[in-house]
């Protein structure tokens, strides 16, 4: 049983064709722009032209005072307009961010009330969806005070599985019929590493399964048909190019994803540029074989490592802690491995020169994380880039390890606003000095690469350098930032988007600034974003998006045709 494609294969065609890129330029000058680029140091370079090879990279950039060549193929007006290099998140899920968009979305709804009607609305509309499949809810965002429930889900859908991620990706809330069909009763186990929310005062599950327990339901739900996977590349790409993202770190990829990305590179479709890192050891080896994969499709695509996981979250109370939770005293978190699996995979990687990438949210799973890249850079020594995924919530004591073993703080700021309230109710007071703690860790000498971990958050760029320099969110509270010591440079933020995220996936020598020899991939916006002001930020409109020299991206353009079920 698979659940059906929403738009139809002819539908899907025709959008494919009215959103092809246009065709490359050959010895193109653009001209006339407010063109910046900046180093992984945050040193800007200013300029007014460039000139781009047939080969989609950069051949020159010109001064004020530099002559522009007499001899081009092409000239582009730029109008005056802005040039920065195309932006890159550093760390999402880029087939979760497609496939949101063909599902049932709750990240909007601000009660619990508001997503049961929405359910109601989406089951209404798909009748013959054999289960009902969403993402986006978020009980703090309710101010639920509590985890929602399979009953409450049974009163809307009572005649089919509904199965919904909660907005992190690290729980799941179902019906009845949902965890009936996964066989979670009241005599289940928890897993390791997951936990079965129970009814007070008995064993019977409430509907809400955390982490490693999420897996005994997303077993059960019909997977994804190749082409359902192949319009949610579309969509994803649709999103990110829309936002002047040209490149993304992919963590968590799986078997299916890279031969999703793999049909639409060699089909001419895929526009962003892929860093890969495998959903785990099987899919590594099956991917890459014995090494790291060489780039493909003109540096759009490469597997560079492993994502590993140390632990779950805050939301749902999975972040691993040194001390109890604030808010729940008998817990310290869910560990998703323990020292030696760390170790052992992380070897298993290592040896044969994949790269290194483990989501760390507590300050225990950071400290672990940490001692581990300790340990193992020891033997395997050399420029390794170990990662860590979040960084969220970090000991005093261990922040200035981040400028050791060259280990990169892969963070997403837009992470901060949307946490702040649930982060000082998890973790007290007390805690909240190593939080969100981007301007410690670079002053540390760690290196910083920023994302968005869509689609937790929408992957907007410009929200999370916001973020960065005011520590507020889109309502610009709270007045005067919240952990202010920790706001960042406008140059730093937008480095840590470009040419940090680009150091952090071994891709510096391709992209992620704008200079000679390397991809021309950039970005036209209506705005200079290093004399803007947060608000100015979150209102900056991304005109143009161009990758290796080609315009993929027009404000302008024509909206691909709709088809059945959008």
């Amino acid at each position: 049983m698979r659940r059906p494609l929403l738009r139809t294969g002819a539908m899907f065609a025709a959008a494919l064709l009215a959103t092809t890129a246009v065709p490359a330029l050959a010895d193109t000058l653009v001209e006339n722009i407010n063109g910046i680029s900046v180093d992984r140091e945050g040193e800007v370079t200013r300029f007014r032209a460039m000139v781009i090879g047939d080969d989609g990279k950069i051949v020159r950039l010109l001064g004020r005072r530099d002559k522009a060549p007499e001899r081009v193929d092409y000239r582009q007006d730029g109008r005056g307009r802005t040039v920065i290099p195309g932006l890159i998140d550093g760390h999402l899920h880029l087939m979760g961010l497609g496939l949101a968009q063909l599902t049932l979305d709750l990240s909007d709804t601000d009660s619990l009330q508001q997503a049961l009607d929405k359910l109601a609305a989406y089951a209404a509309a798909n009748p013959d969806q054999p289960w009902l499949i969403g993402r986006g809810w978020n009980q703090e965002r309710w101010n639920l005070g509590r985890f929602p429930t399979a009953a409450e889900l049974d009163a809307v859908v009572p005649d089919r599985p509904v199965w919904l991620a909660r907005a992190d990706g690290h729980a799941g809330w179902g019906n009845s019929l949902a965890l009936a069909a996964a066989g979670v009763t009241a005599e289940s186990v928890d897993p390791s590493g997951g936990r079965i929310e129970r009814l007070a005062g008995g064993h019977a599950p409430a509907g809400v399964l955390v982490d490693a327990a999420t897996a005994l339901v997303d077993s059960k739900v019909p997977p994804p048909r190749p082409s359902d996977r192949d319009l949610a590349l579309y969509e994803a790409q649709r999103v990110l190019l829309r936002g002047g993202v040209t490149a993304v770190a992919d963590m968590g990829t799986s078997v299916e994803d890279w031969m999703t990305f793999r049909r639409a590179g060699d089909s001419g479709r895929l526009d962003i540029r892929v860093m890969a890192y495998a959903a785990n050891v099987d899919a590594m080896v099956l991917i890459g074989g014995p090494a790291p994969t060489v780039w493909l499709y003109d540096d759009k695509l490469r597997l560079n490592g492993i994502k590993l996981f140390l632990d779950g979250a805050l939301g749902s109370r999975g972040a691993l802690l040194n001390a109890p939770y604030a808010d729940d005293p008998d817990n310290r978190g869910l560990p998703l491995l323990d020292g030696t699996q760390l170790r052992n995979l992380m070897s298993r990687a290592a040896m044969d020169e994949f790269q290194v990438a483990i989501h760390a949210i507590g300050d225990r799973a950071n400290k672990e994380a940490l001692d581990a890249i300790a340990e193992l850079s020891r033997d395997y020594p050399g420029d390794r880039r170990w990662r860590i995924e979040h960084a969220q919530v970090v000991d005093l004591a261990d922040i200035t390890r981040f400028g050791q073993n060259g280990t990169i703080a892969s963070m997403q700021p837009q992470h901060q606003p949307s946490d702040r309230t649930m982060a000082e109710a998890r973790l007290g007071p007390d805690r909240l000095a190593g939080a969100y703690a981007w301007r410690s860790i670079l002053e540390a000498g760690g290196p910083l690469a920023f994302g968005s971990d869509a689609p937790v958050e929408q992957p907007l760029p410009f929200q999370g350098i916001a973020a960065a320099i005011s520590r507020t969110g889109p309502d610009g509270q709270p007045f005067g930032g919240w952990q202010p010591q920790e706001a960042i440079s406008r140059e730093q933020a937008l480095a840590a988007y470009t040419a940090g995220a680009a150091y952090a996936g071994f891709a510096e020598r391709r992209f992620g600034q704008l200079a000679e020899g390397l991809r021309a991939d950039f970005v036209v916006i209506d705005r200079d974003p290093l004399m803007a002001s947060p608000e100015e930020l979150r209102q900056v409109r991304v005109l143009e998006t161009w990758i290796n020299g080609r315009k993929v991206f027009g404000a302008e353009e024509p909206a691909a045709p709709d088809g059945p079920g959008r």
